[in-house]
């Protein structure tokens, strides 16, 4: 285990899910071989993503597809359609938010939004983008002697400066909480996430891209990647996108319609995502604006997987100090504890300061602009020929109804379905839950195959 985490560790800065952190139940069976690269190309490091594969992911297949202009390689997780299910035509692409990774869309056998797909006949599959869970770096980068400067070394001892702090801070909780922390095992756990990162910082350099990067770069090699293995007649794939991934969705339909170019989509499908927050009561109005403090703490990424983890007792433990974080994932008791106990320690990554510095631009006058500034990407939405379904979350202070409603006016009409989730008696809404509530397989799930179904069949 010792070496598989060090293979890992050496290829990518996210924290590596363990085995045993998974029930029994949640096992699949392997295929004999991992495919890796590009359609028809040999596998250099079989032997190793191999080993990856059948202790961490869940799915049937890992692919990996490199990502243009960058040392890294994106990790496709596949899901096969199930044989006693309807023929589908087209294959169905996934797209998680911000610092998650596959498991948003798998974190349990009654959760797994991914299986939910496979068993209605479509050939799933989950993109991870550089950075996020196995995506890795190409096996041609050179790792043992990576580029360094000055201003990288800097970077590295400043992070490791942060997350040192983060131990203090924890071990002062751990008194104040008479040693509370040491019942729970949480200190150790979050030492180890710490030593971990530590031990990646010289990655750092590396976290170098923002939101357009995954826009131009990332998706397209995953579409082209999937196309060539799935082989859709008409070259078109279906789209889910939950965050951040629905708001690239949104971005790709904005630049095709402004270029006039066919964006390779079937049908959109958007959770919780907006082009435009500015005008919405949402919780990212305190909590992305990160400028002021990322200049001022001069760090290149924020380990949002080991800060999570570390809030994460005092999230779901009495006395609940921090239990508000809860609400801002959930709706009241629509997961399950364990769920969102393996969504917050298993599913979350490190993320680039230059992704979040571009994301606030969504809370400003005009939505999300490209990295120029000069450019408001809902101006364009309004010319796709995209069939778009967009769901809200009636009780999602991260992306409220009304956010979601300012993307959705600007789209044609007749392309547009726009659905408020919940009841005034409930169940309620939160941003996880439309993918992992209590009661998302019956009532959410269902919604979204009748919308599969009628595009996938033109």
């Amino acid at each position: 285990m010792d070496a598989l985490r060090f293979q890992l560790s050496s290829a990518s800065l996210t924290s590596a899910v363990a085995a045993s952190s998974l029930p029994k139940s949640h096992s699949r069976h392997f295929f004999p071989s991992v495919k890796l690269g590009r359609a028809n190309s040999s596998p250099p490091i079989g032997a190793v993503s191999k080993t990856a594969a059948n202790e961490i992911c869940t799915a049937d297949e890992l692919h990996y597809v490199p990502v243009p202009n960058s040392d890294w390689r994106a990790a496709l997780w596949r899901y096969l359609p199930s044989p006693k299910a309807p023929k589908r035509k087209h294959p169905l692409l996934l797209l998680s938010g911000i610092a998650t990774n596959a498991f948003a869309y798998d974190l349990s056998p009654e959760s797994s939004f991914a299986r939910f797909m496979a068993g209605s006949g479509f050939d799933t599959w989950i993109l991870e983008l550089r950075g996020a869970g196995l995506s890795s770096l190409s096996i041609d980068t050179d790792l043992e002697n990576p580029r360094r400067t000055e201003s990288s070394n800097d970077k590295q001892r400043i992070v490791s400066h942060l997350l040192d702090n983060l131990i203090n801070v924890s071990e002062s909780l751990e008194n104040v909480l008479d040693g509370g922390f040491k019942i729970l095992g949480v200190q150790d756990r979050l030492s180890k996430k710490v030593e971990d990162f530590k031990q990646r910082l010289e990655l750092i350099p590396r976290y170098n891209w923002d939101f357009d990067n995954y826009l131009e770069e990332d998706i397209p090699s995953a579409m082209e990647y999937v196309r060539a293995q799935s082989k859709p007649k008409d070259g078109k794939l279906l789209a889910i996108g939950h965050s951040m991934g629905g708001i690239l969705l949104y971005a790709m339909l904005s630049t095709c319609g402004f270029k006039g170019i066919d964006s390779g989509l079937a049908s959109v499908t958007t959770m919780a995502s907006t082009l435009d927050y500015s005008s919405s009561g949402t919780l990212l109005k305190y909590i992305l604006p990160v400028k002021g403090p990322a200049q001022a703490l001069n760090v290149p990424v924020i380990p949002i997987d080991t800060l999570l983890a570390m809030a994460h007792p005092l999230m779901c433990r009495p006395p609940y100090p921090l239990s508000w974080l809860t609400t801002n994932i959930s709706a009241p008791q629509m997961m399950d504890p364990e769920v969102i106990e393996k969504l917050v320690l298993n599913s979350l990554c490190t993320v680039p300061v230059k992704l979040l510095l571009q994301l606030t631009t969504s809370v400003g006058q005009g939505g999300l602009r490209d990295r120029t500034g000069t450019c408001c990407y809902k101006d364009h939405i309004g010319k796709t020929n995209v069939p778009v379904l967009a769901l809200a979350g009636d009780w999602d202070i991260i992306c409220p109804p009304d956010a979601v409603y300012d993307t959705v006016k600007l789209i044609p009409e007749h392309l547009a379905t726009f659905k408020v989730l919940g009841s005034p008696g409930g169940p309620h809404y939160g941003h996880q839950d439309m993918i992992s509530g209590r009661t998302a397989r019956r009532e959410i799930y269902p919604l979204i195959i009748r919308f599969l179904q009628r595009h996938d069949e033109c």
